[in-house]
């Protein structure tokens, strides 16, 4: 069953205002194919094992919604007690708390708020569940080193390389040829000795060519 053109008016609502006022740590984006599946980047919040991660969720929304809760899975691989191995959420808001007035904009923040305050006693992931009640510096350290691993820090992502210009120019030079020349022309015309040798050996050129010319010219005169 499709949902109601209300419900439908209302989801679009809701999903605009996520989307040019997004809460805190979240950005939602929608998809205009299907508007049922809810996608969501959610930061980790400071001071918790999933600071500096970025996560991706989903929310899916099912044919009798707001009657019934949307179900929330995380599509990134978190180490936490609320989040089963296969990325399933368990929190009350969609569960017990839901009520057909309750907003996706308070679902998504309950939801990172999780990530600050996990509940052990109702654990998805009895393994995190266990260490967090048991031995908190091994499930910090086990929940950091997912995040490393799977969570997409944005600060971490590579800044693209800016392409430089190698090969040959377009006389047919290469870049670093053409900057040799150039340099050593800015050298020649700058140093006074350069200048001198070079006037000397013009000098010295057009003295040879004017002895050779008169050589030839008395050679001629002698034959008269």
């Amino acid at each position: 069953m499709e949902l109601s053109t209300q419900v439908l008016k209302r989801l679009m609502k809701e999903l605009q205002d996520l989307v040019t006022n997004p809460a805190e740590g979240i950005r939602v984006f929608i998809n205009e194919q299907n508007l049922t599946d809810i996608q969501a980047e959610v930061d980790g919040p400071q001071g918790t094992p999933y600071e500096n991660g970025v996560f991706r969720m989903r929310l899916t929304l099912p044919s009798d919604f707001p009657a019934s809760p949307p179900k929330g899975f995380f599509i990134t691989k978190v180490f936490h007690p609320n989040i089963s191995t296969n990325g399933d959420i368990c929190v009350n808001v969609l569960k017990r708390d839901w009520t057909s007035e309750t907003t996706l904009r308070h679902v998504f923040m309950v939801i990172r708020c999780l990530l600050i305050q996990p509940f052990p006693d109702s654990a998805l992931n009895e393994e995190a569940g266990k260490l967090l009640l048991e031995d908190y510096d091994e499930y910090d350290k086990r929940a950091r080193l997912m995040t490393n691993i799977h969570g997409m820090s944005m600060a971490k992502r590579p800044t693209p390389t800016p392409l430089t210009t190698s090969g040959a120019n377009a006389g047919g030079t290469s870049s670093s040829e053409t900057s040799k020349k150039e340099k050593e022309g800015a050298t020649e015309s700058s140093s006074p000795t350069l200048k001198k040798a070079k006037s000397d050996q013009g000098k010295n050129t057009a003295t040879a060519g004017a002895t050779s010319t008169m050589a030839k010219v008395k050679k001629g005169l002698k034959r008269l």
